[in-house]
């Protein structure tokens, strides 16, 4: 088992239509290949967080990269793991503000853990931490310091 996470830019901007269409095949094709994980969409960015067996992860990682809908493709972590992160969702989604969206580029980024700006909103702060958790996991020598809004 292994997850893989990478960075995109849409070609072209998503409506909602075009979110919904994307979101309905991938929960049926990942249903039907064991792939379960979280998808987050601002402004053209895509990021994607998806486990399953090694061999069906790795396939289709190759089809992400090479589909026409996405650009600058970079996968910023791939690694074998022990349990799913998000083994009831065949994926989620999750659409960030800007600011969200920069706050989870930066903790996907190796070796740059930022800690959660305090004015992210709650859910989005929530699944920072989350994607944060799943990818490091609860190990506390990890480079990270997290804060979670509080009202």
């Amino acid at each position: 088992m292994k997850h893989i996470v990478y960075l995109s830019r849409a070609v072209h901007p998503l409506t909602d239509f075009d979110l919904q269409t994307l979101l309905d095949q991938s929960r049926k094709d990942n249903a039907r290949n064991g792939i379960t994980g979280i998808l987050f969409y601002s402004h053209g960015n895509i990021a994607q967080l998806f486990e399953g067996e090694a061999e069906v992860a790795d396939k289709l990682f190759g089809r992400i990269s090479q589909d026409g809908r996405h650009s600058h493709v970079r996968k910023l972590i791939d690694r074998p793991i022990a349990a799913r992160s998000f083994s009831e969702w065949s994926m989620a989604f999750h659409p960030l503000a800007a600011e969200s969206f920069e706050a989870l580029q930066g903790f996907l980024l190796p070796h740059h853990v930022p800690p959660t700006p305090a004015t992210l909103p709650t859910a989005d702060a929530l699944l920072v931490e989350l994607v944060r958790l799943a990818v490091f996991g609860p190990d506390p020598s990890q480079p990270y310091q997290t804060t979670v809004p509080t009202f």
